[in-house]
């Protein structure tokens, strides 16, 4: 758009009857006027038509709105009528993403912006496709950078098309209104239901970047997500205490660990599958504070084994199960540099002598994989897959707890492993900065994630001045 306020307003034109043929001209009103020395024109069926466009034009210019030299539009309708489609800005920030993030970030770009295009079109109940034909092209085949329509199945060519053509501006959802039911749409999964808090943050921080995206190339003036507010997303990153174990629970849990695959639910032992290799894999979560990637991808030359003592563990990468097609070489597992970090940034992990013994035990039992990794599943030695690990687990803890703390949210996952750690370390009196170190948080993330633990420190901290100050 080349700008200008030099804009002139002429009254509408009145085109005669052909005098020859007696026909009337089809658009016989015309708006005329002139930007910057360059005449335009539109023509309209009624004098009505003619008399709202005329009246869009002075509204803009008491605005003080520039026009376009060349097509003569004020910005407004400039922008209402170039606007790109809420499709075509989800492909376009995808493909500038997809290079530089996760396969697992690009899963979640593409699932949240579906959910987003697939709801924001214009109203056609008769031809529109089955939902599920709708998701499957987006995801599929139109949103993905690695792939395309001709990779989709023919029955769905239909649902292709469909989207393309009735995807709505993104320049609409500058109206409030709009951009709020589109967010409550992002509420709700395929099936009609709410989705979990988490779900609708992450849907909304998303679908945030990528109007961003719209903002920096000029399709929007200000991010209007910002602008809105719905209240379903708001919900809370922080733990909840009921599910951190103490020492002595977590204990309980690993030793648990080896009577699953021997223990029968009437109390009885039975010779079954092992998951002996799976203690050590648990240990670091709760003594080392790792994230499951991170145990899954840890190597022999990552770990400091002293003797006695202290150890330490140096992380640098780790390995996430993605669905393949978001993997740039198509495996399900993609190594990746650690959460927030840039590539080759390491983290130094010290660990306690029960974990080092751990450790050790471990590599004697089990060995390494070629590549040197600790941990790898029994039948194709790739990593441990989050079904495997996450079963286990919930076999553990009906061995190791009783069936009121079964039945608790104490220690639900295994993730809630790091959350006991950090837990225990901020008891324990360790500094902040040196508890987010550890665990790869930023202080800022730890005082929002644990608030409810720090606030529980309340008292002795209380008590720890009071000792100073007498």
């Amino acid at each position: 758009m080349k700008p200008t306020f030099h804009v002139r307003l002429w009254d509408i034109k009145t085109k005669p009857t052909d005098l020859k043929t007696g026909r009337r001209p089809r658009r016989p009103y015309g708006v005329r006027w002139v930007t910057a020395g360059r005449e335009h024109s539109r023509w309209f069926a009624t004098k009505a038509l003619a008399r709202a466009f005329l009246s869009k034009l002075q509204q803009a210019m008491n605005r003080g709105e520039p026009f376009d030299v060349v097509g003569g539009l004020p910005d407004s309708l400039y922008r209402e009528e170039n606007s790109r489609t809420l499709l075509q800005i989800a492909e376009r920030f995808i493909a500038r993403e997809w290079p530089d993030v996760a396969a697992n970030t690009r899963r979640r770009y593409v699932d949240t912006l579906a959910v987003a295009v697939g709801s924001y079109t214009r109203d056609s109940r008769v031809t529109r496709p089955p939902e599920r034909h709708l998701r499957r092209s987006l995801t599929a085949g139109l949103l993905p950078a690695n792939r395309g329509v001709s990779d989709l199945p023919p029955e769905l060519h239909a649902a292709t098309a469909w989207v393309e053509e009735h995807s709505r501006p993104v320049s609409d959802l500058t109206d409030k209104e709009e951009m709020a039911a589109l967010l409550r749409n992002l509420g709700r999964n395929l099936n009609g239901a709410e989705a979990a808090p988490h779900t609708i943050r992450t849907r909304r921080s998303t679908l945030y970047h990528a109007l961003g995206f719209a903002v920096e190339i000029g399709e929007l003036p200000s991010n209007p997500v910002a602008a809105v507010q719905t209240g379903r997303e708001q919900g809370t990153s922080e733990i909840d205490p009921r599910v951190v174990v103490n020492p002595r629970q977590a204990q309980q849990l690993l030793a648990a660990v080896s009577y699953v695959g021997r223990w029968h639910p009437e109390g009885t032992l039975r010779k079954t599958t092992s998951y002996d290799y799976l203690i050590a894999f648990f240990a670091t979560m709760y003594y080392g504070a790792l994230r499951p990637a991170e145990v899954n991808r840890l190597r022999e030359t990552d770990c400091k084994l002293p003797d006695s003592g202290w150890g330490e563990l140096l992380l640098e990468r780790s390995a996430a199960r993605s669905n393949a097609r978001y993997v740039d070489a198509g495996t399900a597992w993609e190594a990746r540099p650690l959460k927030r970090r840039r590539d080759g940034a390491v983290r130094v992990v010290p660990i306690p002598p029960q974990l080092v013994t751990t450790l050790r035990d471990h590599l004697d039992s089990f060995g390494t994989t070629d590549d040197g990794r600790l941990f790898r599943g029994v039948k194709d030695g790739q990593p441990i897959s989050p079904t495997v690990y996450t079963d286990v687990w919930k076999r553990a803890r009906l061995i190791g707890f009783s069936p009121e703390q079964a039945a608790s949210p104490l220690a639900r996952r295994p993730y809630d492993l790091r959350h006991a750690a950090v837990s225990t370390w901020l008891a324990a009196g360790v500094p902040i900065a040196e508890v987010a170190a550890r665990a790869g948080h930023t202080v800022d993330v730890l005082l929002k994630v644990y608030a409810k633990v720090l606030d529980g420190q309340r008292d002795s901290s209380n008590s720890r001045i009071d000792d100073i100050l007498r």
